[in-house]
């Protein structure tokens, strides 16, 4: 039996309870996105006031028909000039939902949505050195690794290094088209 295939819609209210489950438990976004307790109440904010899209980076649910299993988020990097820039994304899924391959197939949908719907040429995801299951997914999804950012993010009281991976559009767009992750 087949999994099905996740989709990426806009957060709704009903779906703040992944957002706060999120912000309030280490394991609900994943050991390697951790980096302390964050506001419910602004998260809350935030949706009230329409700030999870914008010009300069957004958040979507992951979703499979039970229900919503997680998010995804971008936001603008630039080098140099700020026209200069590509999109940076992350996602965050529940425990219950990882090891299924939503990860690959989610991240592989967010590219698709970014590089559709915006001029962009590249878009990057940074992981910790020691999540292999994401530099799996990454690569899965289409994307290539490019190196190690040393002593990049502060967790669990150290600074630790963390892997960089890219897409290029000519990359995404000559990759065959399918509904299951890329291999």
């Amino acid at each position: 039996m087949t999994q099905p295939t996740p989709v990426l819609r806009p957060v709704t209210a009903a779906d703040l309870w992944v957002l706060e489950r999120q912000a309030d438990e280490p394991e609900a976004g994943g050991l390697f996105n951790w980096s302390g307790y964050r506001d419910i109440a602004a998260t809350r904010r935030r949706f009230e006031e329409n700030r999870l899209l914008g010009p300069d980076g957004g958040c979507l649910v992951v979703h499979l028909p039970q229900g919503a299993i997680g998010t995804v988020s971008w936001c603008r990097v630039a080098y140099g000039m700020p026209t200069w820039s590509c999109w940076n994304i992350g996602i965050a899924l529940l425990p219950e939902h990882r090891g299924q391959g939503h990860g690959a197939a989610a991240q592989q949908l967010l590219a698709a949505y970014l590089f559709d719907t915006t001029p962009v040429e590249r878009i990057e995801a940074y992981t910790d050195v020691e999540n292999v299951a994401e530099r799996r997914a990454l690569e899965r999804a289409g994307f290539t690794h490019e190196g190690t950012i040393r002593a990049a993010q502060f967790r669990e009281g150290r600074w630790r290094s963390i892997h960089l991976y890219s897409v290029l559009r000519d990359e995404f767009k000559a990759a065959p088209a399918t509904s299951e992750p890329r291999t």
